[in-house]
């Protein structure tokens, strides 16, 4: 027997609904058991997150970045001209061309569904494209025919679900795949919007509206909330606030749109207090709703939340011992490298493997602003709210000089430590490749590394992830007592 492989009394089977990272995840580690596996995908492997939300968005926001980096290249003293007619130097505007954006993200995405549609089937998976709804707790009905005429049937002996989440849609501003659109019909503009709206500050909302700034749109931010990034760490918020402010961006905040209309040549929305705001386009980023409606979940006495959310335990376990679910569609975190955790969980757990259940305190997230911010563990407001006894030591990223050379303005390092022991249980980056500079951190946090441990790591000089240095060293550790101004 392969030492990679489990022994069994017989080959256990699992069905995996949904090919989004949790599924892909979940299948790929049961074929690595010995298992037979079936997974269950209507629109491609990857799901959403590949096909139409993370790989795109971020490999737009790539562009938005480029563009940026090339307008600001003459603070570092790289001049961009061409030579007129009169052999003068011209200074060239930086044009993008959206439809060749668009082109390139969606080919990306599809290159990479491909390439694990690849892995699966080397790994011997078994995908059946169709719609996939429970049937108990060990069957799955497969509708594989335009308008669900033909049907496959899998019984297995542990069922996975990860279905994922779609765009929450408001009556009062439906997306129209013209004007009013949803995260996942950007791609079909053809040039970069005159005036774009977005409803809705969170992440996606956030995310996008930096982009569109950054690619050349006007940007108007409508926001419920009295500041951008509800739920995020106040200080990143305010810094992301402020870099929108300085790019042009309207921020309306506490404010809520109502209502939006398309025109024909504009977009109207409408505020509750009865402002309205022109465009040529809205893009709604007003949160997603899981895709778990109508799929025999209920029937199959699965537990599930008011808003259609599977509850789920640690180790991605439902309310049914045999069945499991990941992601989006959950009641954890949601975000992608979280629904591949799960999936490789549910899997381990399932099959009698070692399992680590799921700590959300040691998750790592990250927002792709411009600067991007990357967070992990226990957040400043926990301390101020007595959740847990802490210290907290903020170092602004133009200190240090890595970030001069790079003309780098905006952005910190914070590191949040438990008073008493030092040992680190939070940190947030602010910065250009946060979601790089963050693993440090969450590696001190996940091995219980206190500041002292983490101040005598060498870190290159100059370079970024120096300030994470210099930040432990704030908060040496004497007399059992964390020294360092929150």
């Amino acid at each position: 027997m392969d030492d990679m492989t489990l022994s069994f009394e017989r080959t256990q089977s699992v069905a995996i609904v949904g090919g989004g990272p949790g599924g892909y995840e979940a299948a790929i580690a049961a074929a690595q058991l010995g298992a037979e596996v079936t997974l269950v995908e209507r629109a491609g492997v990857g799901g959403s997150a590949v096909i139409t939300d993370v790989v795109p968005s971020k490999t737009l926001i790539a562009t938005a970045d480029a563009a940026v980096a090339a307008r600001s290249a003459g603070d570092l003293g790289v001049q961009l001209f061409a030579k007129g007619g009169d052999g003068k130097p011209l200074q060239p505007e930086v044009a993008i061309n959206l439809a060749a954006v668009n082109r390139r993200l969606l080919a990306l995405a599809r290159q990479q569904s491909d390439d694990m549609r690849a892995s699966l089937v080397e790994a011997g998976v078994r995908i059946i494209s169709g719609h996939g709804r429970l049937e108990g707790d060990r069957g799955v009905i497969v509708s594989t025919g335009p308008g669900g005429t033909d049907f496959d049937r899998i019984e297995a002996d542990t069922l996975v679900v990860s279905v994922g989440a779609s765009p929450r849609e408001l009556p009062s501003a439906k997306p129209d795949n013209d004007r009013i659109l949803t995260w996942t019909q950007l791609y079909d503009m053809k040039s970069i919007p005159e005036h774009l709206i977005v409803v809705g500050s969170g992440v996606t909302g956030a995310e996008f509206a930096g982009a569109y700034m950054n690619l050349g749109s006007k940007v108007t931010l409508i926001s419920s909330r009295d500041q951008v990034l509800p739920g995020e760490d106040s200080d990143a918020a305010a810094v992301i606030e402020r870099v929108f402010k300085r790019g042009g961006m309207t921020l309306l905040s506490k404010s809520r749109a109502d209502k939006v209309e398309n025109l024909g040549d504009r977009v109207v929305a409408t505020l509750s207090d009865g402002r309205t705001v022109e465009g040529s386009h809205c893009l709604m980023a007003v949160g997603s709703i899981p895709n778990t409606a109508g799929i025999g979940l209920e029937e199959a006495g699965i537990q599930m939340t008011e808003s259609g959310h599977i509850q789920v335990n640690r180790v991605a376990r439902t309310s049914v011992p045999n069945v499991y679910a990941a992601g989006d569609c959950t009641t954890f975190v949601p975000l992608a490298s979280v629904a591949s955790m799960q999936g490789r969980t549910a899997v381990f757990h399932a099959l009698g493997d070692v399992v680590i259940p799921l700590e959300r305190r040691r998750i790592t997230s990250n927002i792709f602003t411009s600067p991007e911010i990357a967070t992990i563990g226990w957040q400043q407001k926990d301390i101020e709210d007595g959740k847990i006894a802490g210290v907290v030591h903020k170092l602004p990223l133009a200190a240090n000089p890595r970030a001069k050379m790079m003309g780098v303005k905006d952005g910190f390092v914070k590191l949040i430590a438990r008073q008493g022991s030092g040992s680190v249980i939070g940190g947030v980056i602010v910065a250009p490749r946060a979601s790089e500079l963050i693993y440090p951190i969450a590696i001190a946090v996940e091995r219980r590394l206190t500041v002292d441990q983490v101040s005598r790591v060498f870190a290159v000089y100059p370079s970024l992830a120096a300030s994470i240095t210099d930040a432990a060293r704030a908060m040496h550790v004497v007399d059992h007592t964390i020294y360092g101004e929150a």
